[in-house]
């Protein structure tokens, strides 16, 4: 144990990396004036020395305690990160966050948030990046971009690393009770200052600042393309790397395990217990395992509207027409309601890198030889049917269709819908109808995801959200139906829910939700009935036209217990959009008895040109790469997932894609088609060995 708040930097030759101390519990706080909310915390003895024992509740959405500087506040501008040793003490999975605030933090804007997900027993390191405020000034307002090179973005959440001033510990939105010990908060890793802020810059400086290529212009990185001649040699020198190594050797054809297990072959992908853990069985009998990447695809739109001066070059000849655009919906920032104008530079980069108008066939070749000789084995979600029906890598597919939405409901990427409605199944049907001559009959076809992080809310608030909607809503009519019928009068329901309709009809027209724990029976009742005649209607509709490919369900990303295990009655795989550190502990309210599989996850670092990390970070390249390869193990070692799918095959717009903004660096390849070398040495690593590992390893 190091002695409390240490005011210098510990000898660099004692430690890995510079790092400061700030809060090792030897002596103190005084745990009777710390604000603890829904907790109880004390001390406890850990070898020579003593940290933080934390015992949540489920009394409050962000149970956890607050912990101060003693002068007022913390000066990390010499580090680029913190950390925090985390124990968890109880006998279930739990997620432990670490906020760090600057004065007016919220939750949203002046502070940072890292979590770390633990098995019961395991303990880890949480860890997260200091995004500071940049002390340069941006020379220019950057449109439609999360993030950008001074570091402020609509959605980048950051902090003034000068000025410190609280650190959270809490567990986001528990459902049960949790134990769990947090020891040395310290602060790491040795800050340099990028080259942006070491410059005065000005409009006329800073412009452009996007390459002919896309890329970022006022920075040089491993692997960035400087050239025309510079992209042809790559090309060349990757053909030659994917032909010495062009799948794993243990694999069939479809990239089930060739060396492992026989089992009944139908001729079709199929889910099936095996050895106490759920699998897919590929179409040949042979176990198999869904290691795939989202979006493979030649990348995203950017807009080009009101960003005068932005672009080096962008190219007039006309080959490049078909890459010129405009952006019909936006869901978020600076464009919405508007339809930019837009350009497509990954398309562009691969007319410019395969020397012609047959680049796309070039493309979806090169990227099947690339996903089999890095041991991915699946296409998966929103990616090119020119890609995948050439039928060399299994695929999912993505159905979406529009239906009557439900007006009192809210969500991220829309309503939800009426699934009342008697639009609604015939626009399913419809949907599927279009896959009968692609997909419906093709054994390469895993199976359909429908629809995508929609909002399930709590475990009444569709319920609520029919009761706030019009009278002529048909999900409303179908509940005072059914509260007509339990309670026969409307005056029993006044009883009951503490409320004073004058009729039935006054109940219709009324868009006021009753008291939820008066109603919270029937509400929950009604959220039920909504969740399973979404599945129920989807399921059918998919095996209508498709008995022999699998429903993968929704791909949960918020998510209550109801609609949960009301997905494993209708999904043959239930889905789940998984952004964490480690699933390995991972639990279904559903219990076991039901096949999981990850729609997205991932990892974004800032060392390579880009301006956002996305939705989990890591410090660079090749801490990317390890968080990759642990949490895809995690997913191995569970025996309910059957696969898991990286978000996404390319990085998105250095400049931002037209749709909501976002500009991550998740992608295996960035926008000139270029592979991170680092994250394919991992994708390689786990893809090559998953068969034996998931057999052979134990939770």
């Amino acid at each position: 144990m190091k002695p409390l708040l240490l005011c210098a930097l510990l000898p660099v030759a004692l430690w890995a990396q510079p790092s400061l101390v700030l809060l090792d519990f030897e002596q103190g706080p005084d745990l009777a004036k710390i604000e603890q909310r829904s907790v109880t915390a004390s001390y406890e003895t850990v070898g020579d020395g003593r940290a933080l024992r934390i015992a949540t509740t489920t009394k409050d959405q962000w149970p956890g305690l607050t912990l101060l500087p003693p002068d007022g506040k913390w000066d990390a501008s010499a580090f680029t990160a913190i950390e925090m040793d985390v124990t968890n003490l109880g006998t279930t999975p739990v997620q432990v966050a670490l906020r760090v605030d600057n004065p007016g933090a919220d939750g949203v804007k002046n502070c940072v948030t890292g979590h770390l997900d633990l098995a019961a027993g395991a303990s880890g390191t949480l860890r997260q990046e200091l995004t500071r405020k940049s002390a340069a000034v941006a020379p220019i307002e950057f449109y439609g971009m999360r993030g950008n090179p001074f570091g402020a973005g609509n959605k980048v959440r950051t902090v003034d690393v000068a000025n410190l001033t609280a650190l959270l510990v809490f567990v986001p939105k528990p459902k049960e009770d949790h134990l769990f010990r947090v020891d040395n908060i310290r602060l790491t890793g040795t800050y340099v200052p990028q080259p942006v802020e070491a410059q005065a810059w000005t409009k006329e400086t800073f412009l452009p600042f996007i390459d002919t290529f896309g890329q970022y212009i006022h920075r040089d990185w491993p692997g960035k393309t400087h050239s025309l001649d510079e992209l042809h040699a790559r090309r060349d020198a990757e053909a030659a790397e994917l032909a010495a190594a062009p799948v794993p050797p243990s694999w069939d054809a479809y990239g089930g395990w060739a060396a492992g297990p026989q089992l009944e072959a139908t001729g079709a992908f199929r889910t099936q217990q095996y050895e106490g853990k759920w699998w897919l069985v590929d179409p040949d009998g042979r176990l198999f395992f869904s290691h795939g990447v989202d979006c493979v695809r030649a990348g995203d739109y950017t807009p080009i509207d009101d960003r005068d001066g932005w672009f080096q070059d962008l190219p007039s000849s006309p080959e490049f027409a078909p890459f010129y655009g405009k952006q019909g919906h936006v869901v978020n920032g600076h464009y919405q309601g508007k339809q930019p104008r837009c350009f497509n530079f990954p398309p562009a980069n691969l007319l410019r890198k395969y020397e012609g108008s047959d680049w796309p066939d070039r493309f979806a070749e090169t990227t099947h030889r690339r996903l089999r000789s890095w041991g991915i084995n699946t296409i998966a979600n929103w990616s090119d049917s020119r890609i995948y029906l050439k039928r060399q890598t299994p695929y999912v597919v993505s159905i979406n269709f529009s239906s009557k939405p439900l007006a009192g409901s809210q969500g991220y990427w829309g309503q939800f819908r009426d699934v009342f409605d008697p639009e609604f199944r015939p626009r399913i049907e419809a949907a599927m109808q279009r896959q009968v001559e692609t997909t419906v009959t093709d054994p390469w076809c895993i199976g359909y995801f429908v629809d995508n992080e929609i909002s399930w809310g709590s475990d009444t608030s569709l319920a609520e959200a029919a009761l706030a909607s019009p009278p002529e809503q048909v999900a409303k009519q179908v509940f005072v139906a059914d509260l007509k019928a339990k309670y026969e009068t409307i005056e029993k329901l006044n009883q009951a829910w503490g409320t004073e309709h004058a009729s039935w009809d006054a109940l219709l027209a009324s868009r006021t939700a009753p008291d939820r724990k008066l109603a919270r029976e029937d509400l929950v009742a009604f959220y039920h009935k909504t969740a399973e005649t979404y599945f129920r209607t989807i399921r059918d509709a998919v095996k209508a036209v498709a008995p022999q490919r699998l429903y993968l369900g929704c791909r949960f990303a918020w998510v209550n217990d109801v609609a949960a295990k009301v997905a494993a009655e209708y999904c043959d795989v239930v889905s789940y959009n998984l952004y964490r550190d480690d699933v390995s502990g991972f639990r279904f309210p559903g219990g076991g008895g039901v096949p999981l599989i990850i729609g997205e996850f991932h990892f974004g670092a800032l060392d390579r040109g880009m301006f956002h990390t996305g939705l989990r970070a890591a410090k660079d390249q090749n801490e990317r790469a390890a968080k990759y390869e642990n949490y895809v193990r995690g997913v191995l070692r569970h025996p309910q997932f059957v696969g898991c799918h990286w978000f996404k095959y390319m990085d998105e717009p250095t400049s931002g894609r037209a749709l909501d903004g976002e500009n991550y660096q998740i992608g295996f390849v960035d926008i000139v088609d270029t592979p991170y070398p680092e994250i394919i040495d991992a994708v390689r690593k786990v893809g090559y060995d998953m068969y034996d590992y998931r057999l052979t390893a134990k939770e």
